[in-house]
């Protein structure tokens, strides 16, 4: 399974780079907002967050990371964002195996998103 785990890795890094990449990027060079900055949508509140890829966690057996989906407007969203109850501050698992559990098949990471959040990508 370690192989499924750096090929969902991969395929995760590739995906929140291809946010980055988006027609309606602003014409910023560096900090929030800026085109090389990934994009995580956030469905409760309607709003985008920029985001930085931490590092890789690993599994502790508990129910403190929230799921990451590939989906949405920018490739990559998610149920809560800041605020809200049940965003666990950038903890995230992708659900490798799917089997729509989370175990340690899957891949966890930190990844906090950065407000404020906006309207567009």
């Amino acid at each position: 399974m370690n192989t499924l785990k750096s090929v969902t890795a991969i395929t995760l890094a590739g995906i929140i780079a291809l946010t980055t990449t988006s027609v309606n990027a602003k014409e910023r060079t560096k900090g929030r907002g800026a085109p090389e900055i990934p994009v995580i949508y956030v469905t409760s509140q309607n709003l985008y967050y920029d985001t930085l890829l931490l590092k890789e966690l690993p599994y502790n057996g508990t129910d403190n990371f929230q799921q990451l989906q590939m989906a949405g407007p920018t490739g990559v969203q998610t149920e809560f964002g800041p605020t809200d109850v049940g965003y666990y501050g950038g903890r995230w698992w992708v659900d490798a195996n799917p089997n729509g559990m989370m175990d340690e098949d899957d891949f966890y990471f930190l990844c906090p998103l950065l407000g404020p959040g906006r309207t567009e990508p």
